[in-house]
């Protein structure tokens, strides 16, 4: 008798046919959102985990070696400035022990000219070199043998000049 009545009002046979239909399409959803992942679903997305993580590794990795490229850059800099720094040091103390060298070297050539001469090699003469510079000191027998003195050291190679400070004592 139902169906008689369904049927004598179309419009109600429609809508209830509609909710038949939204009932099944709804338990059909449901079902499917209940549904447990496919083992090839399971390994998919494990997939893509991994190579989101691999992709940050990367991204991580290449960060790093950046800045440890930066940190070896500066080291290899303050490296050079270092061995720079060495280098002119060890000039400037190698200038400066061929200058006492060279000092000395005078000194000895100086005095051993002075111990050659007859009227100056008995003398005590002070004789100091610095840069160069030859300084005479002490006792001269006469004018012309402080003179000579300041020639014998002006012929010594490397030096500059001759400072004659030798005082003239006859006697």
């Amino acid at each position: 008798m139902q169906e008689r009545s369904a049927l004598r009002h179309p419009a109600a046979a429609r809508i209830a046919n509609l909710l038949a239909v939204s009932a099944v399409a709804l338990g059909l959803a449901a079902c499917e959102k209940m549904k447990e992942p496919t083992t090839g679903q399971k390994i998919d997305s494990a997939l893509e985990r991994t190579e989101q993580a691999a992709a940050a590794a990367k991204a991580d990795a290449q960060k790093a070696m950046q800045a440890a490229q930066v940190k070896v850059e500066e080291g290899a800099t303050k490296a050079e400035a270092a061995a720079r720094d060495a280098e002119a040091a060890a000039r400037q103390a190698g200038n400066s022990a061929l200058a006492m060298a060279d000092d000395g070297a005078i000194t000895a050539q100086v005095s051993s000219g002075l111990a050659k001469d007859p009227d100056l090699s008995a003398l005590k003469i002070d004789v100091d070199t610095h840069n160069g510079v030859v300084t005479l000191k002490g006792p001269a027998p006469s004018q012309a043998a402080k003179d000579r003195a300041a020639t014998i050291a002006q012929g010594v190679k490397g030096v500059s000049s001759v400072l004659n400070q030798l005082d003239i004592k006859p006697g």
